[in-house]
């Protein structure tokens, strides 16, 4: 695009929030970048009367195009500037960031004392993450205001035990001093994860429904304290909102649109569930789901299975957890996704069709091979149609086609960011079961010595090895001579055992 062109561009550029791209002469994302007036920061990269640095200066001259997608709000911009990035890796962003970490919001929903806080390391700890976010400044400022609105506890730490100064403002529940019940606090927090999740007008127009309820049946002031959290709410829907959900249009979504039109679906996949497993040599055998909803991982869907078949054969694996995600209970409480993304080529592709099939479903399924990057097709997908550049044919063979994608497609950058996030939580799985097993004691299996003296042992020793190595009348000293009798047996029972081995 020559200099006119891009100038006649930026005239174009809307006034609101949003997400831009700049491109170089050959069409590739060099650079995404968020702005709260995009007409206003788009157009800094072009004014030569500002300061640049040369980093800054290198990209500027190598944009020949540029894009950009509106959002609702700044927030929506930094939630959607982050994900494209995560995915895309543009090279002038990881030239141009810093060194923090992208901030989640972690709700603990099932604890006894819920919390709401901000992290940056997500956990498969049960909690509830939304997110990523760039900025954690803003992420605060907005979590700050919608208190005001879902009134919340943040003592992850400790819990007080009288009422602190939030609970008198009205920004905590006060859970600990019974000023709010855990049942009336987790309904509170189901209408903030609500709103997380983008359905900000449903959860509108549900508080004005039941303030009308209450205001008929002459129950004032619960309808006031309605009224007062939806006055809250409408005076926060111009400035924060923090999914995309409402505001991303998918169809602007280049990776999306590459693999509606190469698998030729009718629709936009508006859910995709990636597939993979792990195991260490046949033991602690897990398999993971994660879910990528328009595009962006939705970790609260993510769903992890601990298998069930013993042994090392992928194929019966993915065979069993593709039977179990679509057991009739789990389509009724999980729906049925609009793709399923394998990890891994033709056999594991072949497993999971032939579950699918056992299952009942119509699910469209492909895999992603890891050595070559290829996309695996089976031919049912009869639309299969090459249509981005570079896109050709490896095999078609046995019922199956091998695609290869150039590395800088939108489409393998999307189906990578997919496979990795199932790779990634199906290892974090398999790590926290082997280390809950290689953690067990040989003091489990003592008959007669409970959690409390094996704790009062390892407290004294340190290890279950010092134990054994320990005299009869040193255990003793600590738990009895009737149990240290029972404890000393037994180690020495195994010591020779496996020494005889």
């Amino acid at each position: 695009m020559n200099s006119k062109r891009l100038s006649e561009k930026l005239k174009t550029l809307p006034k609101g929030p949003g997400v831009y791209f700049h491109k170089n002469t050959d069409g590739e994302i060099i650079y995404i970048g968020k702005a709260a007036r995009l007409n206003n920061r788009v157009r800094h990269y072009f004014q030569n009367s500002r300061y640049r640095d040369t980093k800054t200066d290198a990209l500027v001259a190598e944009i020949a195009d540029i894009e950009w997608t509106e959002t609702a709000s700044e927030l929506d911009a930094l939630f959607l500037e982050a994900e494209l990035i995560r995915r895309y890796q543009p090279k002038y962003n990881i030239l141009l960031r810093d060194d923090k970490a992208l901030s989640y919001v972690r709700i603990t929903y099932n604890a006894e004392h819920p919390t709401v806080t901000l992290t940056r390391r997500p956990l498969d700890d049960g909690a509830r993450y939304y997110g990523p976010f760039a900025s954690a400044f803003t992420v605060r400022r907005a979590l700050k205001l919608l208190r005001r609105a879902f009134p919340y506890s943040t003592h992850s730490s400790s819990v007080p035990k009288r009422a602190c100064l939030h609970v008198h403002i009205g920004l905590c529940p006060g859970l600990e001093v019974g000023a709010t019940s855990l049942q009336e606090y987790r309904s509170n927090l189901k209408q903030l994860m609500r709103y997380l999740r983008g359905e900000r007008t449903a959860l509108m127009k549900q508080i004005e429904r039941d303030m009308k309820v209450f205001a008929a049946e002459k129950q004032f002031e619960q309808a006031a304290k309605l009224r007062n959290q939806l006055q809250t709410l409408q005076r926060l829907s111009n400035e924060i909102v923090f999914s995309d959900k409402e505001s991303l249009d998918i169809s602007k979504d280049k990776g999306l649109v590459e693999l509606s039109d190469l698998l030729g679906l009718t629709k936009l996949p508006v859910r995709i569930e990636g597939f993979d497993i792990s195991h260490m040599q046949g033991t602690d055998t897990v398999a993971s789901m994660v879910v990528f909803s328009r595009g962006i991982p939705d970790k609260a869907a993510y769903r992890k299975f601990k298998l069930r078949l013993p042994g090392n054969d992928d194929f019966l694996h993915m065979h069993e957890v593709i039977k179990r995600r679509f057991s009739p209970s789990n389509q009724k409480q999980w729906g049925v996704p609009s793709l399923c993304i394998i990890d891994g080529g033709k056999g594991q592709l072949a497993a999971a069709l032939r579950a699918r099939d056992e299952a009942g479903v119509q699910v469209p399924m492909i895999g992603l091979a890891k050595r070559y990057e290829e996309i695996v097709v089976h031919n049912e997908l009869s639309g299969v149609t090459l249509t981005i550049n570079e896109a050709k044919y490896v095999t078609n063979e046995a019922n199956y086609s091998v695609i290869s994608l150039p590395t800088r497609s939108h489409l393998i950058k999307l189906l990578q960011r997919i496979r990795d996030e199932s790779h990634r939580f199906a290892v974090s799985y398999h790590t926290v079961l082997k280390r809950q097993r290689t953690t067990t004691s040989l003091l489990d299996d003592i008959p007669g010595i409970g959690p409390a003296t094996k704790k009062k042992l390892l407290r004294s020793f340190g290890s279950t090895r010092k134990i054994a190595l320990a005299s009869q009348k040193d255990i003793a000293a600590i738990i009895g001579n009737q149990k240290a009798e029972l404890v000393y047996s037994q180690l020495a029972t195994d010591k020779s055992t496996n020494d005889t081995v």
